[in-house]
C-alpha cells in the first residue's frame, strides 16, 4: 500500500494557515504584507463562524429588536412602533447580511492580497507540514518554511443528556440561522449567546423559557448586569428560571415534532425548539495534533506571541479563541495582527521583543478585553470585574453611579434605567475596570478601553471632558463619585 503522504501533490510556503475565518484571514494578511508567501485552507465558508453562524447574522437579527425597544422609550416615537416587528423584513436582512452564505466576497478578498486558497480539511502531519483532504478526495501536503498557524475557533459543548444525540436540536449556528420563529423556544444557559438569542426570538415572536444551571446570567460579567438583562427579559415576556438544570429531552413525532425536556425538580417543559447556549469546545479534535505530540480536542496553551509553547523550534502557533485567551472575534482579530508580525519578525531573523506594549505581544488579552452583549439593556464592559480584581490581591475602590442621573441618559430614553462601575487601582490611580449596563452604552466601551489600556491616572482623566447632553457624562458623574 502506497503513503498517501508520498501519492499526494505537494506544495511548499513559507506559512500555512488552518482556518479561514476573520482570525486566519487577519494572519494571512499580515504575514503576505511581511513578503512571506501564505496559503490559507478552509473546510467551510471562507470569513468563518463570526460572518455566517455568530456575530454578523445574530446583530443582525437584534439590531431592530434593540431599536424598537431604544424608539419605545422615547416620546414621541413610541405609538409608531407599537406593533410586531416584520418577522419576514428581518431575516431578509439577516440574510443579506450573511450574503445568503455565500463566500465569494471574501474569496476575492483573499486574491485581492496574493493569499492563496485551499478549500478542503487540513490536518498536522508533523512539524511544519498539513495534510489537505480537498472536497473532491483529493490529497495535497503543504510544507511550511517558517510557521503553521492554527485558526480552527470554537463549536457548540454540548452536555451529556439522556436523548441529545437523537434528538434534532438548536446550537448557536442553527439559531442564528432560522427561517422560522418557533411558537416556544427553550434556550439552555444564561451566557452572552443564550442571552442575545433568548432577546432576538423573544422579540421576534417566540415563548422564551431561559433554562439556566446558575443563580444568575452572565456569570463571567458584574452581578448588576446579569440581574439587569434577567429583569429586561421578563419584562419582555421571556421567562427566565434560574438553578435549574436539564436532565433529559426527547422529541415526539419525528424532528418536527414537540420537545419534552426533562428538568431536575421533577417537572417536564415542553418546546417546540431547544437552544443548547451551554459553552465552547476547541475545534482541534481532528486537526492532527497527535501528528506533533499534543491530545486532540485540547486547547492549545501560548504565549504572548500567540506561539505553542508545548511544540519545539517556534513554528507552530495557534490564534483566536482556540488557544482559549478571549472567545471574541475582536480579540481574535488582534491576536491575528501580533502573531502575524511575529511571523514576519522571526523569517526576517529579527528578534520578537516581549515588550508589555510591544508589536508582538498580546497583552490586551488579559489587561483589557471589550465586549458588548446585544441585550436590553445593553452590557459593555472591559477590564477586571470587581471579583477578579479582588482575586488578583490589589486595592481598589468600587465606584458605582446610576446612570437614571446622567442628563444624556434622559434625552437618549424617558424612564432610563442603568448602572455604571468603575474599578480603580488605588496604588496606581487608574481605572483597571469598568462596566455599564443601560440602552446605548456600547457606544461608551472605548473610551473605557482606552482609559484601562493607557493606564491614564484620575486626575488627567478630570480634563477629559464629556460632551453635554450625552451618555458619557457618565464618566464625570463617576469620577465625582470617587473623588467625593
Amino acid at each position: 500500500m502506497s503513503d498517501p503522504a508520498t501519492s499526494a501533490t505537494s506544495r511548499t510556503y513559507d506559512v500555512v494557515v488552518i482556518g479561514a475565518g476573520p482570525v486566519g484571514e487577519n494572519v494571512a494578511d499580515r504575514t503576505r504584507a511581511a513578503g512571506l508567501s501564505t496559503v490559507i485552507v478552509e473546510s467551510e465558508l471562507v470569513g468563518g463562524e463570526c460572518s455566517y453562524w455568530a456575530c454578523e447574522p445574530s446583530k443582525a437579527l437584534l439590531r431592530p429588536v434593540l431599536a424598537r425597544a431604544d424608539a419605545r422609550r422615547v416620546p414621541g416615537l413610541r405609538e409608531a412602533v407599537a406593533g410586531p416587528l416584520d418577522v419576514a423584513a428581518v431575516l431578509a436582512h439577516r440574510d443579506e447580511m450573511t450574503f445568503h452564505w455565500d463566500d465569494a466576497n471574501q474569496v476575492a478578498w483573499l486574491a485581492s492580497v496574493s493569499v492563496d486558497l485551499l478549500r478542503g480539511h487540513g490536518r498536522l502531519d508533523g512539524p511544519k507540514r498539513v495534510s489537505v483532504t480537498t472536497p473532491q478526495g483529493d490529497p495535497v501536503l503543504l510544507t511550511a518554511r517558517h510557521a503553521v498557524a492554527l485558526c480552527t475557533g470554537t463549536t457548540t459543548a454540548l452536555p451529556d443528556l439522556p436523548g441529545l444525540d437523537t434528538t434534532r436540536h438548536w446550537t448557536s449556528r442553527e439559531a442564528t440561522g432560522a427561517d422560522h420563529v418557533p411558537g416556544r423556544l427553550a434556550v439552555v444557559g444564561g451566557g452572552v449567546v443564550a442571552v442575545e438569542m433568548a432577546t432576538a426570538w423573544q422579540a421576534l415572536g417566540s415563548q422564551v423559557t431561559m433554562l439556566v444551571r446558575g443563580d444568575g446570567l452572565l456569570h463571567r460579567m458584574e452581578p448588576f448586569a446579569g440581574e439587569l438583562v434577567a429583569e429586561g427579559l421578563r419584562e419582555a415576556g421571556a421567562h427566565v428560571r434560574l438553578g435549574i438544570t436539564v436532565t433529559a429531552v426527547k422529541r415526539h413525532g419525528g424532528d418536527d415534532g414537540e420537545v419534552t425536556i426533562t428538568l431536575d425538580d421533577g417537572s417536564d417543559l415542553v418546546a417546540d425548539e431547544i437552544l443548547f447556549a451551554t459553552g465552547r469546545v476547541p475545534r482541534t479534535a481532528d486537526v492532527g495534533l497527535q501528528s506533533v505530540g499534543l491530545t486532540p480536542g485540547n486547547w492549545l496553551t501560548v504565549d504572548d506571541s500567540c506561539q505553542v509553547t508545548a511544540v519545539t523550534g517556534g513554528w507552530l502557533y495557534a490564534v483566536g479563541d482556540v488557544n482559549r485567551r478571549a472567545l471574541l472575534t475582536h480579540q481574535g482579530k488582534y491576536q491575528a495582527r501580533i502573531a502575524g508580525a511575529a511571523i514576519g519578525a522571526r523569517a526576517r531573523g529579527e528578534p520578537v521583543h516581549a515588550d508589555r506594549w510591544g508589536p508582538h505581544t498580546a497583552t490586551a488579552d488579559d489587561a483589557a478585553v471589550p465586549q458588548v452583549v446585544f441585550a436590553d439593556p445593553e452590557v459593555a464592559s472591559v477590564g477586571l470585574t470587581t471579583r477578579e480584581a479582588e482575586r488578583s490581591g490589589r486595592d481598589i475602590d468600587v465606584v458605582d453611579y446610576d446612570l437614571a442621573h446622567v442628563s444624556g441618559a434622559h434625552q437618549y430614553a424617558q424612564g432610563y434605567r442603568g448602572k455604571a462601575r468603575m474599578l480603580v487601582d488605588v496604588d496606581q490611580g487608574t481605572v483597571i475596570g469598568a462596566t455599564f449596563v443601560g440602552p446605548g452604552v456600547g457606544e461608551l466601551l472605548y473610551s473605557a478601553t482606552v482609559a484601562v489600556v493607557s493606564e491614564v491616572p484620575l486626575e488627567r482623566l478630570w480634563h477629559a471632558v464629556p460632551a453635554f447632553p450625552t451618555i458619557s457624562e457618565a464618566w464625570l458623574r463617576l469620577l465625582e463619585t470617587y473623588r467625593g
